[in-house]
C-alpha cells in the first residue's frame, strides 16, 4: 500500500505540511478522564500511605496509642469543667467581700429597686447605706411628775398629777392641748381624767385622785397615768404614758418624783360580754316591745370574780330621756338569764327619732352600783345595733331577737352627745 491511501484511509499525523506552513491535524473527540479536585488526590495518597504503614505497625503499638490519645481527651474535658468551676468560685469570693453576690441582688430585687441599684456601688456607698438605716433617735415625748400618797386608815390611794414638762408637739401650730387620764391594772374599774390645758406643753395640773384600794390588794396593781392631746373634732392622740407598779413603791412616806413619757401602749378594748335583746314594733298601736331574754361572759366586777347584773334601759329622744325600766338584779352570776319585757308608746311618727338605750350594770349595796357596759339603737347607731333597729322596722308586729357585744359606757355617751 502506497502513502497516499495510507493518508486517505484516516490515520492522523501529528503535522500536516501545506503550502510550507504547518496545520494543525483534527483529532476524533474521546472521552476526557474525570478531573479530581486539586487536594483530594494529596488527602487520598496520604489516606493510603498511612493505611499501608497501619498494616506494619505491631498491634501492642496500636493499642498504646489509642490509650494515649484517650488520656489526652480525659485531660481536655477535665480542664474544660473543674478548672472553670474553681475560677467561678475565686469570682463569687472576691465578689462576697464587697458585701452581696448577684443571687442576694437578684432575690432582693422584689419590689427593692432601689436596693439593686445601691448594692452595685463601691464599698464607700454601701457603708453610707448603712448609716442611713442605722436606729434613729427615739423622739423626746417630755416627762411627767406625780405624787403617791397611800392612807391605811380608810384604804385609799391619792394619786396626785403635778405637771409636766417638754411635751411632744401633736398640733399644727407646734403645740398640744394636754390633759392625764389614769387608771389600775389590772381591773381598770375607775378612771380618771385631769382638766384640759390649752396649747401649751409645759402644763401645771396640780389635781388628786383617790382609789379605793385595800392593802393587801395594792401590791399586785399596776398605776397607768397616760398623757393626750386633746382634739374636739377626732380621736384624742396619747402623747405617752408613766407605769409605775404599786409592789416597788415605799408607803411609808409621801412619794413624789418624775418620770419620762414612754410611747403609750395600745389600750385593747376589753370584752365587757354579750346582750340578747328582742326588738317589737306595732305601727297601728304605737308599741315598741323590748325584752331582755340574756347576757353572757360578763366583765367581772366584784372581788370573788363575779358580778350582780341588772339591766336599764332608757328610751330618748334628743338627748333627753322619756321613759326608764330596769330588770331584776342576778346575784352572783356572769351569764344571767332574764327573759323581761317592757313596751314603750312611741307614735309611729316619732319611730325614726327615738334611741332605746341599754345599759348592764353590776348592783351594789354600798356604792354606786358600776356600769359593765352598754349599747343604743335607733336614730344615730351603728353597726349590728343599726341593722337590727332596720329589721324591726322592716318587720312590724314580729320580735326580733340579736346578741350584741357592750362597749364602754364612755364611749357609748360620747356618740349620744354627738348627735
Amino acid at each position: 500500500m502506497n502513502s497516499h491511501t495510507l493518508l486517505s484511509s484516516g490515520s492522523t499525523t501529528p503535522t500536516q505540511k501545506t503550502n510550507g506552513s504547518k496545520t494543525p491535524t483534527e483529532t476524533p473527540p474521546t472521552e476526557a478522564p474525570p478531573q479530581t479536585a486539586p487536594g483530594e488526590g494529596t488527602i487520598s495518597s496520604i489516606r493510603s500511605k498511612f493505611m499501608n504503614e497501619l498494616h506494619k505497625v505491631p498491634l501492642a503499638a496500636l493499642g498504646f496509642i489509642i490509650v494515649i490519645l484517650m488520656l489526652s481527651c480525659c485531660f481536655c474535658i477535665c480542664r474544660k469543667f473543674v478548672f472553670k468551676k474553681k475560677k467561678e468560685k475565686k469570682g463569687k469570693e472576691k465578689s462576697g467581700k464587697d458585701g452581696i453576690s448577684m443571687l442576694t441582688v437578684k432575690e432582693d430585687s422584689f419590689g427593692q429597686t432601689k436596693c439593686v441599684f445601691q448594692t452595685l456601688n463601691s464599698d464607700t456607698d454601701s457603708k453610707a447605706e448603712n448609716k442611713e438605716e442605722g436606729p434613729k433617735e427615739e423622739q423626746k415625748l417630755g416627762k411627767l411628775q406625780f405624787s403617791l400618797d397611800y392612807h391605811f386608815t380608810d384604804g385609799s390611794l391619792i394619786v396626785g398629777i403635778i405637771q409636766a414638762e417638754d411635751l411632744a408637739a401633736m398640733d399644727m401650730s407646734g403645740t398640744s392641748d394636754p390633759y392625764v387620764k389614769l387608771y389600775l391594772l389590772p381591773d381598770k374599774k375607775k378612771k380618771f381624767e385631769t382638766k384640759v390645758h390649752r396649747k401649751t406643753l409645759n402644763p401645771t395640773f396640780n389635781e388628786h385622785f383617790t382609789f379605793k384600794v385595800p392593802y393587801s390588794e395594792l401590791g399586785g396593781k399596776t398605776l397607768v397615768m397616760t398623757v393626750y392631746d386633746f382634739d374636739r373634732f377626732s380621736k384624742h392622740d396619747a402623747i405617752g404614758d408613766v407605769r409605775v407598779q404599786m409592789n416597788k413603791v415605799d408607803f411609808s412616806q409621801v412619794t413624789e418624783e418624775w418620770r419620762v413619757l414612754q410611747k403609750a401602749e395600745k389600750e385593747e378594748q376589753e370584752k365587757l360580754g354579750d346582750i340578747c335583746l328582742s326588738l317589737r314594733y306595732v305601727p297601728t298601736a304605737g308599741k315598741l316591745t323590748v325584752v331582755v331574754l340574756e347576757a353572757k361572759n360578763l366583765k367581772k366586777m366584784d372581788v370573788g370574780g363575779l358580778s350582780d347584773p341588772y339591766v336599764k334601759i332608757h328610751l330618748m329622744q334628743n338627748g333627753k330621756r322619756l321613759k326608764k325600766k330596769k330588770t331584776t338584779i342576778k346575784k352572783h352570776t356572769l351569764n344571767p338569764y332574764y327573759n323581761e319585757s317592757f313596751s314603750f308608746e312611741v307614735p309611729s311618727e316619732q319611730i325614726q327619732k327615738v334611741q332605746v338605750v341599754v345599759t348592764v350594770l353590776d348592783y351594789d349595796k354600798i356604792g354606786k352600783n358600776d356600769a359593765i357596759g352598754k349599747v343604743f339603737m335607733g336614730l344615730h347607731s351603728s353597726g349590728t345595733e343599726q341593722r337590727h333597729w332596720a329589721d324591726m322596722l322592716a318587720n312590724p308586729r314580729r320580735p326580733i331577737a340579736q346578741w350584741h357585744a357592750l362597749k364602754p359606757e364612755e364611749d357609748v355617751d360620747a356618740e349620744l352627745s354627738k348627735k
